[in-house]
């Protein structure tokens, strides 16, 4: 299988004002990118939350008890500690420089999900209020108005349990679902496949995460073309959700 990974260019500087389906299209267009049937999208999580205005400003933040208490022992101030406990569900673990936590989405992560980068001074970005959402709202856009089918990703980068660097990793997805079911298939030994499940729409957003870059390279939409099993994983939008590639905690053998 060969596919393409199609770094667009120029995208515009994004506000809470910004139409961003449109903006899409647009630097779409002007890239000469006309979206095929089978295309996925993968769009970084900071475009999102600055379109939905999904902002931190710490200097708002009125920190708790616990929020004072976590400080101590992490470096960090009262106010970063607060935004991240009105981000997260459950604290899991946390140390000097970092709290480990779980999100409303269920997702965890570090800091839980908020991120300084690529913001203006004093200002920090959430994660999406809900990912799938705002996936759909921009694929049912584009395939109307490139009249075909298409997935989208947004994507996030994070670290990992037991490894040392950060990869591209799915926190909103529509049109596909997350994972690709390869139970019953046969291995090159004529075996049957009896638990492997791949995770597509993390794979997919790595895959985008090494055009993307991390610093001021500047792109943060790619068009994934040429994946082999679109077909197999392609989904109406509401049958499936990115909640389905968590792992649920009784079946975690690491919490």
């Amino acid at each position: 299988m060969n596919f393409e990974v199609i770094g667009i260019e120029n995208f515009p500087i994004i506000d809470k004002k910004s139409d961003l389906s449109k903006i899409i299209y647009e630097t779409l267009e002007s890239n000469n990118q006309r979206l095929e049937y089978g295309d996925i999208l993968v769009l970084a999580e900071t475009v999102v939350s600055k379109a939905e205005g999904n902002y931190v400003n710490e200097e708002k933040i009125t920190p708790s008890k616990k929020a004072y208490c976590i400080a101590l022992e992490t470096d960090k101030t009262p106010e970063e500690v607060e935004s991240v406990l009105e981000e997260s569900d459950k604290i899991i673990k946390y140390r000097k420089g970092v709290i480990i936590s779980q999100t409303h989405h269920g997702f965890i992560c570090a800091n839980a999900g908020i991120d300084n980068s690529n913001c203006k001074n004093g200002l920090k970005t959430k994660l999406p209020v809900n990912p799938d959402k705002s996936a759909t709202i921009i694929r049912e856009y584009l395939e109307d108005m490139y009249d075909t089918r298409i997935g989208m990703i947004i994507s996030d980068t994070q670290g990992r349990a037991f490894r040392s660097g950060a990869v591209g990793v799915a926190v909103g997805i529509s049109g596909i679902t997350p994972y690709l079911d390869c139970v019953g298939l046969k291995d090159l030994y004529g075996k049957l496949l009896k638990s492997t499940i791949i995770g597509v729409a993390d794979e997919l957003s790595s895959a985008a995460s090494i055009i993307m870059g991390q610093a001021n390279n500047g792109y943060c939409l790619v068009v994934i073309r040429g994946v082999s099993y679109f077909d197999e994983i392609k989904c109406n939008s509401y049958d499936s959700c990115i909640q389905d590639i968590l792992r649920d905690e009784e079946n975690d053998l690491f919490r």
